[in-house]
């Protein structure tokens, strides 16, 4: 840094060499420190004998006359346009440039640092590794009592059929009825369908949640995914209800609604709720623990994976099952093979890094329809007699006399 003087063209080395001295390096304080230093003669006192200082030292330079007689008043008065470090000390001296880059450092943004990656924690899977397990069982437990009930009602669905012919007949219904279409019409879908029918309207319903802005945050939280999250076990659940594009809830509806029969007709209604619920759960869980251990957090959402149990389940117990693909009638494939193509193509994507699905959800979700329909079956549907009894004892005793002439049905 040069200070250059407006006359002469004095530098700042010149006047650091001939002020260096320590008699005139530092102004002579004032004895009269009350009155102005112009009033007091000190001000030009200094001058004069700063001015008869640099003219000697100026003249014995090799190269000449540094300062002229009619650039000191200029160099002089330099110390009066300099900060007050200056005016302390005659040397001109640069002044330190650790306030500036303090200044610099406090003013300055902060620079973006991108945000940390979560760790890969494998101990915060143990509570979604416990509302798997608990979940899965009492969705289970529900279908068989739902099942039990169900066997109970029959014989009261019965006489409540006769009842509603004998009101029908007595007052018939007008035509173009508007609930009688609609009877007709639920009357027509099989019992696949009608099960299947409250899931699509769920679906449906959270779908449109989605579009409206004062729910984005709480959609966000309870009805995607991640392992990352504050919320972890919910999610599991209902993300398997929650899709935000229109295309992608109509591809998997339009798969669930063309299963449904043949797997609500393999497995019963009942067990079907409790498997497409637990498959939706289990297949969240798989993904986080994919996640977890690849360090690629993200939300997801989707039914894909409970679907793709009912599918390998139907795949599994009919694998000679003519499929086709909508877009492509004319081609048709063994269920079997079907199956091993889509479980072909998400170990790849799992692989691979495929971020478009979440192919492990998918992966999970199939692995469970196929060991469901090997063992599964056997091991946990199979063995609810024990459970179903201790039902009908508690029911029996909860209900009184009524409860013990029901319990012999």
């Amino acid at each position: 840094m040069r200070f250059t003087s407006s006359l002469g063209g004095v530098s700042v080395q010149a006047v650091r060499a001939a002020l260096s001295c320590g008699r005139h390096s530092v102004r002579p304080r004032c004895p009269v420190p009350d009155r102005p230093r112009e009033t007091c003669g000190c001000e030009e006192l200094w001058r004069t004998s700063c001015r008869d200082y640099l003219l000697s030292v100026s003249a014995k330079h090799p190269n000449g006359p540094l300062i002229h007689d009619f650039c000191l008043p200029d160099v002089l008065c330099l110390s009066s346009r300099c900060p007050r470090s200056f005016q302390q000390r005659c040397s001109f001296r640069k002044v330190s440039r650790k306030p500036e880059k303090k200044m610099e450092e406090e003013f300055s943004p902060a620079p973006q640092q991108a945000p940390p990656a979560p760790p890969r924690a494998f101990g915060r899977l143990v509570r979604p590794l416990v509302f798997t397990v608990g979940f899965t069982g009492c969705s289970f437990a529900s279908a068989a009592v739902w099942q039990y009930e169900s066997l109970k009602s029959r014989v009261q669905s019965y006489f409540d059929q006769v009842r509603a012919d004998w009101l029908d007949r007595l007052r018939p219904a007008k035509r173009g009825d508007a609930r009688k279409e609609i009877n007709q019409w639920w009357n027509s879908l099989s019992e696949g369908q009608r099960t299947v029918t409250g899931i699509i309207a769920a679906n449906v319903a959270v779908f449109c949640c989605w579009r409206v802005p004062a729910l984005q945050r709480l959609m966000i939280r309870y009805f995607t995914a991640n392992p990352a999250s504050r919320t972890l076990c919910w999610p599991m659940l209902l993300s398997t209800f929650s899709h935000f594009s229109f295309f992608h809830m109509a591809a998997n509806m339009y798969v669930l609604w063309s299963f449904s029969s043949s797997a609500v007709s393999m497995l019963g209604r009942e067990q079907f709720m409790a498997v497409y619920l637990s498959a939706g759960v289990i297949s969240s869980f798989v993904s986080y623990v994919s996640k977890t251990a690849t360090g690629r957090f993200g939300p997801s959402l989707g039914a894909s994976g409970a679907i793709m149990t009912i599918l390998a389940a139907v795949c599994t117990k009919m694998p000679e099952a003519k499929l086709a693909i909508i877009f492509l009638p004319m081609f048709t494939f063994t269920a079997s093979n079907a199956l091993k193509a889509i479980v072909a193509m998400d170990t790849a994507g799992l692989v691979l890094g495929w971020k478009f699905f979440d192919h492990a959800a998918h992966l999970g979700g199939a692995l469970f329809g196929v060991w469901y329909i090997l063992f599964g079956h056997e091991l946990i549907w199979k063995n609810r007699e024990p459970f179903i009894k201790l039902w009908h004892e508690l029911r029996t005793r909860g209900g009184g006399g009524s409860g013990g002439g029901s319990g012999a049905l």
